[in-house]
């Protein structure tokens, strides 16, 4: 008899984003003339720039023609988008990342899960409460975790919780920690990290021999110059951190699915026997055994991302989100809400009015407004009494769904 992972049995019942689908469709069956506004996932919805749409459409044309036709690419990616990449997003930062050093994916969620398999079983690992689901469920179905306690938190992690009282911004433990979990800007808050603290995560790090996973996938989001847009703008990362990125919520690539890993060739970790191992070689063979590669329509797409015109239009689609963050902070703050983030990050953490639970103020919203946010205590227990709204939608339902929310629960 074929046997079960049993990691898979101490999950919650269902992933966040689909209870959340599960409960909006149940009420859309039950209200059929309801005009639903989701401001729950953080998918986009602005049409792909046209420079990215251009050098796709100029791509499938090339498979087309036997010269320029291409089959399989390498799976680390093409090295014209790579070294784009190094140039641009790293480099011109004062980041030391050679092209070489990157990998690109379909995916950070996919990597920020895949990256485990590199590593062992009996790392320590720390997380921040609230945290983004996939850090927590992925490491609970490769075995790294205990059972859930009622408040579902997994034995065997260490958590570290954010709320008003400390800026949304966790506490280096005093403890020591072998895997450590940081996103800036925020998911679900919205915080950013100064570069003083970001160093104190690095000089943590190598003091303890400690690997930080960075999840940058919102840094085109950043518009304050002070804050750093990547780990590797701190001294010391190459050395003990490993930074993830998406073309997703930059270029709107939600659909079509582009991402890239940052692997330092100085980056190493103990082997069972003591020895240092390269973890650029370990997932560079992970990645050539379980991967193979992302579309070379994609990557032209992703490529034009670095062009004149692709960064004046990818520009303006963050400016975007932007404004539209800004238009739910300030009415929400206008009707009385208690609300965090939204500058510098494309999501606005509220805090739930007049008592109510996080899924109390989801179903509240969804059934008399019509709006559906995200319950804060999906990305953990510190989340409970908040809950997240994403800026990512048109004008024109964010205003609607602001005028409808301030209407109703204006404190």
């Amino acid at each position: 008899m074929a046997t079960i992972n049993d990691n898979y049995l101490k999950l919650k019942a269902g992933y966040l984003f689909p209870e959340i689908a599960r409960r909006v469709n149940a009420f859309a069956e039950a209200n059929p003339e309801a005009q639903i506004i989701r401001l729950g996932i953080g998918d986009v919805t602005e049409p792909l720039p046209q420079a990215c749409r251009t050098a796709m459409i100029k791509a499938v044309e090339e498979m087309g023609d036997r010269a320029t036709f291409k089959g399989y690419g390498p799976e680390q990616g093409y090295a014209w988008l790579r070294e784009k990449i190094a140039a641009q997003d790293f480099q011109a930062r004062g980041a030391n990342i050679d092209a070489s050093e990157i990998f690109i994916s379909d995916g950070s969620k996919c990597d920020t899960g895949n990256i485990l398999d590199i590593f062992g079983k009996n790392n320590i690992i720390a997380v921040t409460d609230p945290v983004y689901p996939v850090y927590v469920d992925t490491n609970v179905m490769a075995g790294n975790t205990g059972i859930a306690n009622d408040q579902g938190e997994f034995e065997g992690l260490v958590y570290l919780p954010i709320s008003a009282d400390n800026n949304f911004i966790a506490e280096i433990p005093t403890q020591k920690v072998d895997l450590i979990y940081l996103c800036f800007p925020n998911n679900p808050t919205g915080a950013t990290a100064t570069k003083e603290y970001l160093q104190a995560w690095v000089d943590y790090a190598k003091a303890n021999g400690s690997i930080i996973f960075f999840d940058a996938a919102y840094e085109a989001y950043i518009t304050d110059p002070a804050i750093p847009h990547s780990i590797y703008e701190i001294a010391g990362a190459r050395e003990c951190a490993i930074e993830f990125r998406s073309f997703s919520k930059n270029a709107g690539f939600t659909g079509t699915r582009c991402a890239l890993t940052v692997v330092p060739k100085t980056l190493t970790a103990k082997a069972a026997d003591g020895t240092d191992v390269e973890l650029w070689k370990l997932w560079n063979r992970r990645q050539s055994t379980k991967f193979n590669g992302v579309s070379y329509i994609i990557q032209r797409g992703a490529e034009a991302v670095y062009s004149q015109e692709g960064q004046a239009q990818i520009k303006a689609l963050v400016n975007f989100y932007l404004e539209n963050a800004k238009i739910i902070r300030e009415q929400l703050s206008a009707a009385g809400l208690a609300v965090y983030g939204g500058i510098n990050a494309p999501y606005v953490w509220v805090k739930t009015p007049n008592g109510l639970s996080s899924w109390e103020f989801f179903d509240k919203l969804l059934q008399t407004v019509n709006v559906v946010g995200t319950p804060g205590s999906g990305f953990g227990a510190a989340g409970e009494g908040y809950f997240r709204i994403s800026a990512f939608n048109s004008r024109e339902n964010v205003e609607t769904a602001m005028q409808r929310i301030t209407e109703k629960f204006k404190v």
